[in-house]
């Protein structure tokens, strides 16, 4: 079905209750590399019982924490296959530190929709609010529909980056181990892509992939300890593209410079040449 503009841009979902406990947060922070010294105090500040920190990138899986099933793509203009859906990019604004139990509201609306000629590229945006109303979070996101394009919509800009023309201020090694795919599936994404061998194999892949948002999650918690002493009530925002893939057992790179307001980042794989996994890191502390 063509996207519809008219109907879709400004399109408002029904709200969405939902809730998470701290048993959530520690999984999640598990399904991140969370742990890897259990004797190392500020690691097990990500994993302890009952009052966890919480890294602010859970605001982007929170919602969809509980799901087995993967999403329909079945919006207000906007009627897609999920096969035809890449992540496009994420990003996540907090006003403070997300609480490690709690309930939240979320409202998403459309806010662009590009017109790339073969694709199209959706916009969203998220706010999340406590019982009594307070902001807790916002997320945004787009996606990347391939073959939806052509519906006569602007191109928008260019969302190509190019990195700072010096050597990186930072390079953090970031492991993942070969079962980081089917512990991070718990955590709401139950893609095949990225635990069946056959399935992969048919999507063209040697193997499984890792979860783009994984990788985010996982840069975002490198460049919290190692900027913020692992202190997250220190970050205002964090945000990526999804570049490309990376495969479950891989060492990443993160090379990173500092800007005026904050970092920009580069992920790379190189063992593969320095394939970019995330690219357009941007990493803004309070």
């Amino acid at each position: 079905m063509p996207i519809n503009l008219d109907e879709a841009i400004g399109a408002e979902l029904p709200a969405v209750d939902f809730s998470w406990t701290s048993n959530d947060v520690q999984l999640y922070h598990l399904g991140l590399g969370a742990g890897g010294d259990p004797m190392d105090k500020r690691e097990l500040r990500y994993l302890v019982d009952g009052a966890p920190q919480v890294l602010p990138t859970f605001g982007n899986v929170a919602q969809s924490f509980h799901m087995t099933e993967p999403p329909a793509v079945k919006f207000p203009g906007i009627d897609i296959e999920l096969s035809k859906v890449l992540h496009a990019s994420e990003a996540v604004t907090v006003p403070g530190p997300i609480p490690a139990t709690g309930s939240g509201t979320a409202v998403t609306r459309f806010t662009e929709i590009w017109d790339k000629g073969k694709a199209a590229v959706i916009w969203s945006e998220t706010t999340v609010t406590n019982p009594e109303g307070a902001l807790l979070w916002t997320q945004k996101r787009s996606i990347f529909a391939r073959g939806e394009g052509g519906f006569g919509g602007d191109r928008g800009p260019s969302t190509s980056s190019s990195t700072p023309d010096r050597a990186p201020d930072l390079e953090l090694s970031v492991p993942t181990s070969p079962s980081q795919a089917l512990l991070y599936r718990m955590c709401g994404d139950r893609n095949p892509l990225h635990s069946d061998p056959d399935f992969a194999a048919a999507a063209g892949f040697p193997r499984p992939i890792l979860h783009g948002l994984c990788t985010y999650g996982m840069t975002c918690k490198a460049l919290v300890d190692n900027l913020l002493d692992g202190d997250v009530t220190g970050l205002k925002s964090y945000g990526a593209r999804m570049a490309g893939v990376v495969f479950p057992g891989e060492t990443l790179r993160v090379s990173v410079w500092k800007g005026d307001e904050g970092f920009s980042a580069v992920v790379t794989a190189p063992e593969r040449d320095n394939a970019v996994a995330l690219s357009g890191v941007e990493f803004v502390p309070a």
